[in-house]
């Protein structure tokens, strides 16, 4: 149930057995509440009053995800008992996490290159690490020591994996697979059969048949006691990346650079189904503990779940930025840990995974905002190759809207709003109903990425700017191009019409920004005063202006009329990407490689607002038409819109703790505590990853524990909460 109920007052409310993933819930008074198992996952409670509430098994996503390692994790596995997760790197370390709490208990350090396969013994008193060093680890898991290290592989050791009784080990590597003694740590058979490197192996649930695949696009069947391939299974086109038997010896699943999965008959070595979902190489497949359910994970960044008696797809569980690597059930069945390369682990709810499958959101950064003539929709273009439109009021997706075959860069209404026009990396611009989310028209004739497109204030023509360092016009109604205007000696970054649609500015690659006659199609000037590409340029509303936002990290106002530089804003350290005016002039909105949105008054140049929250770089900002919000897009794959009319003077980043506490102990009831704990602005985030949000909240008295069991003020706290108990004690020694 995503809501949007700001600024309410729900007192003494009582909640259970619900979710409420991405409701907003900006200022709300929620004291004495009680929440009773209910997912929060995503929810906005910045400045909410949380006064003595009781919110118990409580679940929040975003726990479920483990981060210490600082590169490509490249396997996981659970224990028998499930209580703890080893993970392999390439940081070269191993860690142990509690899968209750998400600490890390321990960092096994040992190997001198990345680490490959983790896998537990079955008693779990063992774990055995293959390498990029070539070696074989066993460590102890309760000291964290290392016991042995099994050297004879001469390249990497991809897979490592003991058998069901714990005597044996099997490692895979180069075009060999060994067996080893495991308490001993002698090599006790190597079995040669494979062409090329062995990338994963896998013991029938009996111990009596091995498994391997390996990337001369085989899979192997071995017998343990005599050494001697019984069986090679072909099917798959490409490297095959992982294998698994399923609990009862009798079907093997492998996942391979063809994109497929296959399900093989293990008796009779003949393939039995192939499944088709992903559209990327699959790394990593294995059953659930009843069989039912196959999960993989893939280089297009998802984890499917798959019916194995249907093959039909169950759910789809995205969340991870880059390619996953390894998928591992927890021994009872109801957690999937995934290890991705973007350096994350994380935990998935094995149960409620279709409901994360739904989530509505952007898979990769967000390179354009552009809201409705009346603002009530937001569009939004992607790296996923995705525009989506949403609906401003509930922040939920209208429209996802497919056809590019690369990169989003630009989206663009059109003044009537029944238009979107895009602009992307395959070189193409599309325009699109609005109403109907279908293609109307695409337009080719860029030799490169179109950066940037705007359509005129009449709507008849639209600009486009390309990495073909061209501009070009096209007749909206026909699709025909115009017109084609050079000049720019490297790529076109931004383009925009002057609100009277006679000038076309352009703002390139070249350090440049230049001034085009829309009817004479010739270039009227050209602003030089940039060291560095120019990103983003925008008119003013009356048209007299012209900012510019540059990668030499500064603002430039220009006046329009007679192309002099007028003022040059100061503040950032990083580039500034996108740069827009407010609908009365008198503000101007600035995005940043530093993550922050800045705010600056137009008249004196000074910045009056500082607005932070996205985890990564933005690429695009925007107002809303009445110039109460604004909408930005980031590199953290989220978009949020931000109420500015709340906007004060940039407070220090304790926001006055101790003054927000003694109003508390006179009234907590005033609502000038609110307003002082008001450090992040977002009124909606847009994110296909739910983040918990509760910046400002005031806590007193209450219990926030999560269905672990795990205290959670202590996550509030660093959210930017204010736990007023301690705080008020700590003052009240004082006095």
């Amino acid at each position: 149930m995503k809501v949007n109920l700001r600024e309410q007052i729900f007192e003494n409310i009582k909640i259970r057995d619900t979710s409420l993933v991405g409701g907003n819930f900006v200022g709300c008074n929620l004291n004495e509440s009680e929440f009773d198992n209910v997912d929060i996952s995503g929810m906005n409670l910045n400045q909410a009053q949380l006064l003595n509430c009781k919110w118990m098994k409580i679940k929040i996503h975003e726990l479920n995800r483990l981060d210490g390692h600082t590169n490509c994790v490249n396997s996981v596995c659970f224990s028998p008992d499930g209580t703890t997760l080893a993970s392999g790197s390439d940081d070269n370390s191993i860690r142990l996490w509690d899968v209750k709490t998400g600490q890390q208990k321990a960092k096994l350090d040992g190997h001198s290159a990345s680490v490959t396969s983790v896998n537990f013994s079955p008693d779990g008193s063992t774990l055995a690490s293959g390498s990029d060093d070539k070696s074989i680890r066993l460590w102890d898991v309760k000291t964290g020591q290392q016991k042995a290290q099994l050297d004879g592989h001469t390249k990497t050791v991809y897979s490592v994996c003991f058998s069901p009784d714990g005597t044996n080990l099997a490692s895979g590597s180069d075009k060999s697979i060994r067996l080893w003694d495991a308490k001993t740590g002698q090599q006790k058979a190597k079995l040669k059969g494979h062409s090329t490197s062995v990338s994963s192996i896998n013991f029938s649930p009996d111990g009596t048949t091995l498994a391997s695949g390996s990337y001369d696009n085989s899979i192997r069947l071995w017998d343990v006691k005599t050494g001697q391939q019984k069986a090679e299974l072909d099917g798959h086109s490409d490297y095959v990346r992982s294998v698994n038997f399923s609990p009862d010896g009798t079907t093997l699943a492998s996942g391979s650079d063809d994109k497929s999965i296959r399900l093989w008959d293990v008796k009779t070595g003949q393939q039995k189904a192939k499944f088709d979902g992903h559209s990327n190489w699959v790394k990593s497949v294995q059953f659930s503990t009843d069989g039912l359910t196959l999960a993989s994970g893939s280089d297009d960044n998802s984890i499917r779940l798959w019916d194995v008696k249907t093959g039909q797809q169950k759910a789809k569980l995205d969340g991870h930025s880059t390619s996953v690597s390894s998928i591992n059930f927890s021994p009872d069945g109801t957690t999937l840990a995934s290890g991705s390369y973007d350096n994350s682990i994380r935990l998935w709810d094995v149960k409620t995974g279709q409901q994360n499958a739904n989530l509505d959101g952007h898979s990769n950064s967000v390179n354009s905002v552009c809201f409705s003539p009346d603002g009530t929709t937001l569009a939004s273009g992607s790296l996923d190759n995705s525009i989506r439109l949403w609906d401003v009021k509930t922040g939920q997706q209208k429209a996802k809207l497919d056809g590019h075959s690369e990169t989003v860069y630009s989206v663009n209404f059109s003044p009537d709003g029944t238009t979107l026009a895009s602009g992307s990396e395959d070189n193409s611009i599309r325009f699109w109903d609005v109403k109907t989310g279908q293609q109307k028209a695409k337009l080719d004739g860029h030799s490169n990425w179109v950066k940037s497109v705007q359509f005129s204030t009449d709507g008849l023509t639209l600009a486009s700017g390309s990495s073909d360092k061209s501009i070009h016009l096209w007749d909206v109604k026909t699709g025909q191009q115009l017109a084609k205007l050079d000049g720019h000696t490297d790529q076109v970054k931004s383009v925009q019409f002057c609100p009277d649609g006679t000038i076309l500015a352009s703002g390139s690659s070249d350090k440049s920004i230049r001034f085009w006659d829309i009817k004479t199609e010739q270039q009227l000037a050209k602003l030089d005063g940039h060291t560095n590409e120019v990103n983003s340029v925008c008119f003013s509303p009356d048209g007299i202006l012209l900012v510019s936002g540059s990668q030499d990290k500064s603002i430039r106002i220009w006046d329009a009329k007679t192309g002099q530089q007028k003022a040059k804003l100061y503040g950032y350290k990083m580039i500034v990407y996108s740069v827009y005016f407010s609908p009365d002039g008198t503000t101007l909105a600035s995005g940043s490689n530093d993550k922050s949105i800045r705010l600056w008054d137009v008249k004196t140049g000074k910045q009056f607002a500082k607005l932070d929250g996205h985890s990564n770089c933005f690429n695009s900002v925007c107002f809303s038409p009445d110039g109460t919000t604004v909408a930005s897009g980031s590199d953290d794959s989220s978009i949020r819109l931000w109420d500015i009319r709340t906007v004060k003077e940039i407070q220090p980043k304790y926001i006055f703790q101790n003054e927000i506490i003694s109003q508390f102990t006179i009234s907590n009831q005033n609502p000038s505590i609110r307003n002082k704990a008001n450090i992040d602005r977002t009124i909606l985030r847009i994110c296909q990853n739910p983040i918990l949000e509760v910046k400002g909240a005031l806590i007193l008295k209450g219990q926030f524990v999560n269905y672990l069991g795990v205290d959670l003020q202590q996550l509030f706290q660093t959210k930017g909460s204010f736990i007023l108990e301690s705080q008020i004690a700590q003052q009240n020694k004082q006095y």
